[in-house]
């Protein structure tokens, strides 16, 4: 009966989802292109919000757990698990004092309204997963961005999303050159439980009532670790932890 129900809500979630995508892109350009980066940012932040309630539509909430007290004039590395598309609004909204920024496989950097504006011009980088010699030297000019601006970099080090929620070996290739890179970083672990039911039945149509739970776990400075194996270690353990599935 539910899936049956999702049906023509998730046609009123997609047109509303679509239409604010279209509205902020010219939103988006305008605030860039005559206003500069803090207006395009600011934008952005908006986009974020309105796309979250564009899925609350779908019965989808969302809590955000967190008790630390993250740094806010030092460059940060989000690490958190995948489960969505999902996964990146809420970070986006709840972390925006941290200016967070992804490192996003190259197919997305065209073609989408307001996402791939955003992630050609407000400081993401986009890679060719497919292409070492593109990627590699596109993460560490990312990550000296960061580490000059003092904004943050968001990384799912699953590589792909999870579709069950059980979490996937991390491949720690870009991590390793951001902790490199970035060395005045603290590493801030997100654990994301339920997103992935919001596709339980594939891309349409999409779950209903789905509690989406970021758990924030305390930030870990980069240069108190010697040995930065420990560290990936340290990181990968207490997000798996922290997943229900």
């Amino acid at each position: 009966m539910q899936k049956i129900l999702s049906y023509p809500i998730s046609i009123v979630y997609s047109l509303c989802f679509f239409l604010t995508l279209v509205v902020f892109h010219p939103i988006q350009w305008v605030c860039f292109n005559i206003f500069g980066y803090e207006a395009h940012k600011k934008s952005v932040d908006f986009l974020q919000f309105f796309l979250m309630r564009c899925l609350n539509i779908l019965g989808t909430r969302f809590t955000f757990n967190n008790v630390h007290d993250v740094q806010l004039n030092a460059p940060l590395i989000i690490v958190a698990n995948h489960q969505s598309m999902y996964d990146i609004s809420p970070i986006m909204w709840y972390m925006r004092k941290h200016h967070p920024k992804f490192i996003s496989k190259i197919e997305l950097g065209k073609g989408i309204p307001s996402v791939s504006y955003n992630l050609r011009h407000g400081g993401s980088v986009l890679i060719d997963r497919k292409n070492p010699r593109q990627s590699l030297p596109a993460i560490m000019k990312f990550g000296e961005n960061i580490e000059e601006n003092k904004r943050a970099a968001v990384i799912f080090p699953e590589g792909t999303r999870s579709k069950t929620g059980k979490p996937k070996p991390f491949q720690t290739k870009g991590l390793e050159i951001l902790l490199k890179k970035i060395p005045s970083a603290y590493v801030v672990p997100i654990s994301i439980n339920n997103s992935w039911k919001t596709l339980r039945y594939g891309k349409f149509p999409l779950g209903l009532g789905t509690h989406i739970i970021f758990t924030v776990h305390k930030p870990l400075k980069v240069d108190a670790f010697d040995d930065k194996h420990e560290l990936l270690e340290k990181i990968e353990t207490t997000i798996k932890k922290h997943i229900h599935h």
